[in-house]
């Protein structure tokens, strides 16, 4: 795993600043931190820093082609490229080293801009065509690998793997983009493919961008892969039960090459087990498994890790994360570069930290609720869905539209009685009612929170809009399909594989996601809605595939999820640093908020009338994003 940066100069043919581009890519040397090197032609620079996991000796970046037509910096694992390599060598090609980095080289040579095609794996590429003079950049399929770009006021084109990589060029221009604050209020994390800047963006997942001198304006990315959302025959309950384990068995064997130590963590929870069981299976040596447990019980998952480690005899570390573990959230901030309000980065960043310390590369299970429907959301969703299909829009609306208005939120009561956000679910069509149930902040109460003039800014923008994107795929899909693709075309991008990336990058560690292999999401993803979640039991698809590999109450206990007891701690250890954080002269002079309700939020909190763990954390991070990140530019 690596990172990687460039700069491209459109306009002129001038040698780019050796000084920038050198900050540029030392500020991810956690990235890669076992090798750093640069390249420049006229025009072009191109910087890597490398961590070592194939061909520990030979494969240096940037990499030249052997005939010197071409250079590239790459950051992911190609678990396919030695049947390419192959293939190649047959067609002529001279390789001169025994990695994956070649390969692509090659492969671009050969194939041009469908070399994408051929490739299966996770990976962030830019290569340099010096007979063409272009720059073509790739991301992988579903986006386990970042790729962040912006073209700054003097014609240079950026990118990087993080976004604090284009942020050290001098020339970066640090004015936020309004949308993406009421996106992040809404979803917890700014969405594909725009970052919190107003002029710099994320390459979309499975989307390639070329780029050619004299180029004034940048050109829309170019889409080469998508989840499919057609096909001509749905899966059988039988098909998935003779051969997910096979599949997903061999989606694990191919990342389990690696010249240096491996392991995978090992949570407790079905998707993290899965893997390890299989992973047992493919080799004869114990696995190295970690988890992270908490001394909260009710948020502590460890004995359900040690059932499955004991069942594998695997080589499993545990760790235990404290109440008052408080000192990563300034420092999470630093790491993700823009807000980001997903409390489990914590848990991850410590089970990241404690995976380094034995393996260098971690095989996670990522990916199994938004493929096999295991989040509780669903559930919900497809209650929500059957009362829209007994009533039309148009009496729904009247119905239950005013209802959502007058209900009060009643987070203390029973679960049956917090009704609000359903009564005003049931008033929308079946995007706009799942974005309403999965916002972090309502419509309504993002109009409390935000202030009259920064509302006014946003010009009638709603976070909806980023679902409708993908409105037009959607439409031929099942009710449970549309949440799981709007899911992976979102959450997973933007939250879970940003959360990971980071984290373990933190650490210099390499996290490999076998339920995200592409193939494997292309034949799971037509597995029956009513077989993924049956009788109320999510992921039942997957579980009952599992059944032979894992325990009983590994398999059917109550989900937890990856949490912190946020709270509590706003209750006590917490509570002077909400007040003194988000009442700062910073937030409440900001333009975004209305003081009145900041106030309102952490008072109604602490006072116990009503749980606002979830927004007071969102606007906790935005605070350690403003004064950290925004504060460099002052």
């Amino acid at each position: 795993m690596c990172g990687i940066a460039g700069i491209f100069q459109l306009a002129n043919v001038g040698q780019p600043s050796e000084a920038v581009l050198a900050k540029m890519n030392n500020i991810q040397e956690h990235r890669g931190p076992d090798a750093g090197d640069y390249f420049f032609d006229p025009g072009v620079g191109m910087a890597h820093r490398r961590l070592s996991i194939i061909d520990l000796e030979g494969s240096p970046q940037p990499m030249l082609s052997a005939d010197k037509r071409a250079c590239i910096v790459f950051n992911g694992e190609i678990y396919n490229f030695k049947e390419l390599h192959q293939e190649l060598q047959s067609k002529g090609y001279q390789f001169n080293t025994h990695g994956d980095t070649e390969t692509i080289l090659n492969a671009y040579l050969e194939w041009g801009e469908d070399c994408v095609q051929h490739l299966r794996g996770m990976f962030a590429f830019a290569i340099w065509d010096r007979e063409k003079q272009k720059l073509f950049m790739a991301r992988d399929r579903i986006g386990i690998k970042p790729f962040f770009y912006s073209l700054l006021s003097t014609g240079e084109f950026v990118f990087g793997s993080e976004l604090k990589v284009l942020t050290e060029h001098p020339s970066f221009d640090r004015k936020l983009r309004d949308t993406t604050v009421e996106d992040y209020f809404t979803f917890g994390y700014v969405p594909e493919p725009h970052t919190v800047y107003e002029n710099s963006f994320k390459l979309s997942p499975g989307h390639t961008l070329t780029l050619e001198k004299g180029m004034r304006t940048l050109p829309e990315p170019k889409q080469y892969w998508d989840i499919p959302t057609q096909w001509d025959a749905e899966l059988s309950a039988e098909d998935v039960q003779g051969e997910l384990i096979e599949r997903l068995k061999q989606a694990v064997d191919i990342r389990m090459v690696a010249d240096v130590p491996l392991g995978a963590f090992l949570s407790g929870g079905v998707d993290s087990s899965g893997i390890v069981a299989l992973m047992s299976q493919l080799q004869s040596d114990p696995v190295n498994t970690c988890a992270i447990g908490f001394d909260v019980k009710a948020f502590n998952e460890t004995e359900f890790a040690q059932m499955v480690a004991d069942r594998y005899h695997t080589n499993h570390r545990v760790e235990t994360v404290g109440q008052t573990d408080f000192d990563l959230i300034d420092k999470l901030a630093f790491l993700y570069d823009e807000p980001y309000a997903d409390s489990s980065a914590m848990p991850t960043y410590r089970v990241c930290q404690l995976a380094r310390k034995h393996v260098t590369v971690a095989l996670s299970g990522d990916g199994g609720d938004e493929l096999f429907a295991g989040y509780r959301r669903y559930k919900m969703h497809l209650h929500e869905e059957k009362i829209r299909n007994m009533l039309p829009l148009g009496l729904r609306k009247p119905l239950f539209g005013p209802l959502g208005r007058m209900y009060p939120k009643m987070d203390w009561a029973p679960k049956f009685l917090r009704a609000k956000t359903t009564f005003q679910s049931m008033a929308m069509d079946t995007v706009q009612g799942y974005h309403n149930s999965m916002s972090i902040l309502r419509t309504d109460e993002r109009a409390k929170l935000f202030s009259k003039e920064f509302q006014s800014s946003l010009n009638g923008y709603n976070s909806l809009e980023v679902f409708n994107r993908y409105a037009d795929k959607v439409k031929g899909l099942d009710p449970m399909k549309v949440a799981q693709y709007l899911d992976m075309k979102t959450y997973l991008v933007g939250d879970i594989l940003t959360k990971v990336d980071r984290a373990s990058m933190a650490h210099s560690l390499e996290v490999r996601v076998p339920i995200l292999d592409h193939k494997f999401v292309e034949w799971a993803f037509k597995s029956p809605s009513d077989h993924n979640l049956y009788n109320g039991i999510g992921k039942y698809s997957f579980k009952k595939s599992l059944e032979s590999h894992l325990p009983h109450d590994v398999l059917y206990r109550k989900k937890m999820g990856f949490a912190v007891p946020l709270a509590d701690w706003f209750k006590g250890p917490l509570k002077d640093r909400l007040y003194d954080g988000l009442l700062s002269k910073q937030m409440t002079e900001s333009g975004y908020f209305s003081s009145k309700q900041l106030k309102r939020l952490i008072d109604d909190h602490v006072s116990g009338v009503r749980d606002n763990s979830a927004p007071l954390w969102t606007l906790m991070m935005f605070e350690s994003f403003m004064r950290q990140q925004l504060g460099k530019a002052a």
